[in-house]
């Protein structure tokens, strides 16, 4: 979800950009800011709060200024950030937004195991607790964000897309199409444009021989293509993002993602998903997939 960034201001009068980046450990905040410095943006990574405004008024660099605040920071406070922010509301050279990346809590508990990172306020306490302190010390910047990334399902490059998106930068990366397969039973993946169910399908879960195997199948895809509805299903599909994609292209969206779902997320979406992937690959080649349940299947397999 992203609340809007104001690029309205004509050239002669541009101000200067004060990104300020937070969220939860985890969340994705050192890629953000990363990505910002590739933009452009002079970066500033666990800056005290108190020193922000001799960057902001530094006369020797002109550039836009990204800093990633958090509860690392030496004299950090909620309220102190924001009364910094709200400072610069009525300055007619600054132009100052708040970027909140949220990321579910199970999902932050998973990245810290595998990276073996510690949390920042975990002493005595368990990571489970020290996350549950910090989201909730966090949660009023949550709600008055311009700015807010749910980075649950997102990869650093799908990242990447929504923050140009956001900054309408699209002239500066190509169209990219992301194709995703997933299960209704554990939820819709994040930030999907658009959302196709594939329950109505023939399911290979009822035939034993398919069951263990999944829509890459060519076993799957041939019992699933010997449904009469599939092959009109996929060609209404095609005309409708035949007709869409050119569409959001145009009027400078730089992503667009749709999800292919069904009960399980092994057979029937990942056939479809995989399908349409393959019906695009020649006109879009910044194209990605991704089968969530089948990459969880992995991961947990690999514990």
């Amino acid at each position: 979800m992203v609340r809007g960034f104001s690029t309205s201001t004509p050239p002669s009068l541009t101000k200067k950009k004060l990104i300020i980046i937070t969220g939860p450990s985890g969340a994705g905040r050192t890629t953000a800011i990363n990505i910002l410095e590739d933009l452009g943006f002079e970066t500033v990574d666990n800056i005290p709060l108190s020193m922000i405004g001799e960057l902001v008024f530094n006369s020797a660099d002109t550039r836009d200024l990204a800093l990633c605040l958090d509860v690392r920071t030496r004299d950090f406070s909620v309220d102190m950030l924001l009364s910094v922010i709200k400072g610069y509301e009525t300055d007619k050279k600054i132009e100052a937004k708040l970027i909140f990346l949220t990321c579910e809590k199970n999902i932050l508990q998973r990245r810290f195991s595998e990276t073996r990172r510690k949390h920042p306020l975990a002493g005595k306490i368990s990571l489970t607790k020290a996350l549950e302190n910090e989201i909730d010390l966090i949660s009023p910047l949550r709600e008055l964000a311009d700015i807010l990334i749910d980075t649950s399902e997102l990869k650093p490059n799908e990242l990447r897309i929504r923050l140009l998106s956001v900054f309408k930068m699209a002239s500066a990366v190509k169209f990219e199409v992301s194709i995703h397969s997933f299960s209704y039973k554990r939820g819709l993946p994040r930030s999907l444009d658009m959302v196709v169910d594939c329950r109505f399908l023939s399911n290979p879960h009822w035939v034993k021989k398919l069951r263990p195997l999944d829509g890459r199948s060519l076993l799957v895809a041939n019992f699933i293509n010997d449904d009469t509805n599939c092959s009109q299903f996929l060609s209404h599909v095609r005309v409708l993002l035949e007709f869409l994609l050119p569409n959001y292209k145009k009027e400078g969206k730089a992503y667009f993602s749709i999800g292919f779902g069904c009960t399980g997320g092994q057979h029937r979406s990942v056939f479809i998903a995989e399908t349409i992937f393959e019906m695009l690959l020649g006109k879009y080649p910044n194209i990605s997939i991704r089968h969530r349940e089948l990459e969880r299947k992995t991961r947990n397999s690999n514990l």
